[in-house]
């Protein structure tokens, strides 16, 4: 019932080569920053990232990128890191472009057990490509499959022992449907409370889709880009 690890170390035992990870945040807000550190230590390889974009700068999944450890990244926007443009144009990384609210839907499909779901988003676009369309009422429709991941690492405000989340303003995003889509969820929360210190009714996250907690203290979320 006791979801706290004591070290990041602690946080990442397990993770294979070869794993899918789904990495929370938009943009910097709402990215665990440390988790990803902390999967560099740890030298999982041949990964799968699926995240809204790319990182930011040179830090993060950047570094994880250039040091050779993503084989593909799933994601809407990746141009935000130079890092990417770069190992993209020397065929060194796979991509999967999806639409941010088609892969915020994918991933929610994933975590309810949905068998997938039809989307107007990219009807008639080289994204549609490969993938099994529909006229509905008239208009074209794409089949979209669910997105699961092997191992979701996330940040939020404030757990209790028992992982039961709450997020803080739009540090939200992408991690609530991340944490309930992968069969080991890491959280890093800026603090752990006691149980029952948590409103019922403000918990977003239920401990139930949580398996590991740590502890990290608030850094300025833009103090580590380098560009």
């Amino acid at each position: 019932m006791d979801k706290q690890v004591t070290s990041l170390a602690d946080a990442m035992a397990g993770i294979t080569d070869g794993s899918v990870v789904l990495v929370g945040g938009f943009g910097q807000v709402g990215h665990p920053m440390a988790l990803i550190d902390a999967l560099i230590e740890q030298g999982a390889k041949d990964l799968t990232i699926v995240c809204n974009n790319a990182g930011v700068g040179r830090s993060g999944l950047p570094r994880l990128m250039k040091l050779g450890r993503v084989r593909k990244i799933v994601c809407s926007y990746p141009r935000t890191a130079a890092v990417f443009s770069e190992l993209y144009a020397a065929g060194q990384l796979e991509l999967e472009i999806t639409p941010q609210g088609t892969l915020a839907e994918r991933i929610r499909a994933g975590g309810a057990g949905i068998g997938g779901f039809y989307t107007r988003t990219g009807a008639g676009t080289l994204l549609a490509q490969g993938k099994e369309t529909r006229s509905i009422d008239g208009k074209d429709y794409v089949f979209e499959t669910p997105l699961r991941g092997d191992v979701a690492l996330i940040e939020a405000w404030e757990a209790d022992r028992f992982g039961n989340l709450t997020y803080r303003g739009s540090g939200r995003n992408f991690n609530p449907v991340m944490v309930t889509a992968a069969a080991l969820s890491i959280v890093q929360v800026q603090r752990v409370v006691e149980a029952g210190t948590i409103v019922p009714e403000a918990v977003v996250t239920p401990g139930l889709f949580v398996n590991r907690v740590v502890e990290v203290p608030y850094a300025p979320p833009f103090a580590a880009i380098e560009y």
